[in-house]
């Protein structure tokens, strides 16, 4: 039969049975994340069986849900988006690029111009999920060398602070292309570069992206320290922006893979409170900022590695139900391909090897990867191929798979 309850409705259901609670225990969990008294439990249980029927809970309730179940809100119950894509953009700056670009080779630059390219630096930055990464480091480059080239023109103290954050911002999205491509070295090239213009500019929340880059560059690579440095000096640069949630997030899943579960912890929650008090974004598409449902992207792939199988599961799931459109479209084909090797894991450890084979081969077909971050957690499915499976040829197969992938890009070459 359909299940036509709300997404959230059935997210709360598998949550809790995830955890082997009964609603009465969901409930007990619901009056330890309250800072106000609640109704008697009777009333509650029947409240609970409410909401898990689909009968949404008001503002009061859905961050407690949320915190309960370890997410922030707008993650759990998320809120309409307010883009209407390239519409919006050409109605707010008013230009095409062609007279973007005319405007530039003037010996002034004026409010209007700035306005455009800051537009158009938040188009790029939300076409990071979705365009082809040989085109976008195209696109990116050209626009950098662009504004880059502003610095030559009669500038205001004001102007000149916003170019250096423009020119930011578009060299850590050239840096992060680079670095889905397998171009380390240039990368973190790219990355000292737009740390530097951030400092010039004094703009904490480049300078905390940049940082964040290093943590990832570590995350990657297996320098699980160096990503718990990077991600306390970002926090400490920004720690009112929302990179400083990213950080957090990075920093749980170096201690994921350092195995202290109680860190894992810690640095969870440190980033759900600090999401939770912060408004939602505007534009989610974004890729320098923090979307509420990224979070369970990365309990995800903490749970997956302290061995929390269902949990690993049911958020897996979650993020491959926020991150694909009703018709089959993938909003965020990156994310959902870790999910996939999350799902694949889960399988594998339960014994199920072709639904792994299955999750973890179609994890390496999207168009649009990130090589680094798509072998690191694979190499955590093959980990479980070799320990489980080595006679069957299936699973020879998919490590063969993940081996020629990583030969394509040297520096990611899995063990």
């Amino acid at each position: 039969m359909t299940d036509d309850r709300p997404a959230w409705a059935r997210r709360i259901t598998a949550e809790r049975k995830a955890r082997d609670w009964s609603q009465r225990d969901a409930v007990r969990a619901l009056r330890a994340h309250a800072s106000t008294e609640l109704p008697a439990d009777d009333s509650m249980i029947r409240q609970w069986k409410r909401w898990e029927s689909g009968q949404a809970p008001n503002d009061f309730y859905q961050p407690i849900i949320a915190a309960v179940f370890g997410t922030v809100t707008h993650a759990l119950f998320p809120a309409p988006s307010r883009r209407d894509g390239e519409k919006e953009i050409l109605a707010a700056s008013g230009m095409e690029t062609l007279e973007i670009v005319s405007r530039l080779n003037r010996s002034d630059v004026d409010g209007a111009t700035l306005d455009a390219l800051r537009i158009t630096t938040d188009r790029l930055c939300s076409e990071y999920p979705f365009m082809p990464s040989g085109q976008l480091i195209i696109e990116g480059r050209q626009w950098l060398r662009r504004v880059v080239e502003l610095h030559t023109k009669s500038l205001t103290l004001a102007q000149h602070r916003e170019v250096l954050a423009l020119s930011g911002w578009l060299a850590l999205l050239v840096g992060c292309v680079e670095y889905d491509m397998g171009d380390r070295h240039a990368a973190e090239s790219t990355r000292r570069a737009a740390l530097s213009l951030a400092n010039e500019a004094d703009h904490s929340e480049v300078a905390g992206w940049a940082h964040e880059m290093r943590a990832w560059f570590a995350l990657t690579t297996g320098d699980y320290r160096g990503v718990i440095s990077a991600a306390q000096a970002g926090a400490e640069i920004a720690p009112n922006h929302s990179v400083a949630v990213q950080l957090a997030g990075q920093e749980a899943k170096a201690w994921a893979r350092l195995g202290d579960r109680r860190q894992v912890e810690v640095a969870l929650d440190k980033g759900r409170r600090l999401l939770e008090g912060m408004p939602h974004p505007e534009n989610l598409d974004n890729h320098f900022v923090v979307d509420p449902a990224k979070f369970d992207f990365y309990s995800m792939d903490c749970y997956r590695l302290v061995g929390e199988d269902r949990l690993a599961r049911t958020l897996a799931e979650e993020v491959l139900r926020a991150g694909t459109d009703f018709d089959g479209t993938e909003r965020s084909p990156m994310r959902n391909a870790e999910a996939r090797v999350t799902l694949g894991v889960a399988a594998a450890r339960e014994g199920d090897l072709e639904q792994a084979l299955i999750h973890g081969e179609r994890a390496l077909k999207g168009d649009r990867q990130s090589v680094p971050s798509l072998i690191m957690t694979s190499r955590e499915l093959a980990a479980v191929m070799r320990q489980r499976y080595s006679t069957e040829p299936t699973a020879q197969d998919y490590l063969n798979h993940l081996q020629d992938l990583g030969r394509e890009k040297p520096g990611f070459l899995p063990s």
